[in-house]
């Protein structure tokens, strides 16, 4: 039996959305998820490059898992992210300028989000390709999503709008997209600033916590 069909895909999904999710319980790449994520586009925007990123690394440290020696291994994963991370930022420059430019510094320190490295070294290094991109899908998609929920609540909070902006990603046809929630909203300046970001995600962690306790209440009520 092939060392794909023993792979427990379910679990893979359930650890990359929730249980082992890299932002919520690994607590890796925070300084760009609490750094952009003022806005649910510039979340979405981030998030969908580290999503890449991860795609593309898992599944060439996938392919030659077999020719990298242990000694070198490490440099060799770097130079692959690197390399990776690179051509997305040559592609975001050139099909989504004025979203790049809003993400500035954080596309390139896509090389350094541990999460990244921590997934190649950790999963793709030791298992084939099949395995390795549902993982890295299951990954980036957890990571996206909070970075979607924690740029919403900042922005709801900070302007009173959810996706705006979203022309930057989508053209300018796509600007029906904002919704302006709150009608003359003064704003609330700390959901903005990063103490608001710190704050944030705390209450993200906090609520998913609660929410596991419940489940394991529940589980535990019917056994």
């Amino acid at each position: 039996m092939s060392e794909a069909s023993n792979t427990d895909y379910g679990k893979l999904i359930r650890d990359g959305l929730w249980t082992n999710n890299a932002g919520l319980v690994q607590l890796l790449g925070l300084c760009p998820l609490l750094a952009v994520t003022t806005t649910t586009i510039n979340g979405l925007g981030l998030g969908l490059a580290t999503t890449l990123t991860l795609i593309i690394s898992n599944l060439m440290v996938s392919s030659i898992r077999n020719f990298v020696t242990s000694e070198i291994r490490i440099p060799v994963f770097v130079l692959i992210i690197a390399c990776t991370v690179t051509g997305i930022e040559l592609a975001m420059n050139a099909w989504f300028h004025e979203l790049f430019l809003v993400l500035g510094i954080f596309i390139p320190l896509i090389v350094t989000n541990c999460a990244i490295i921590g997934r190649a070294e950790a999963f793709a290094s030791r298992n084939s390709w099949l395995p390795s991109l549902v993982d890295a899908i299951s990954m980036g998609i957890g990571f996206t999503l909070l970075l979607m929920l924690l740029g919403g609540l900042r922005e709801l909070f900070g302007f009173g709008t959810l996706f705006t902006q979203s022309e930057l990603m989508f053209g300018e046809g796509a600007q029906w997209m904002t919704m302006t929630l709150v009608e003359d909203y003064r704003g609330f300046l700390l959901a903005i600033l990063p103490p608001g970001a710190f704050i944030g995600l705390g209450l993200i962690i906090a609520a998913k916590n609660r929410i596991e306790q419940r489940i394991a209440l529940a589980a535990t009520a019917t056994a």
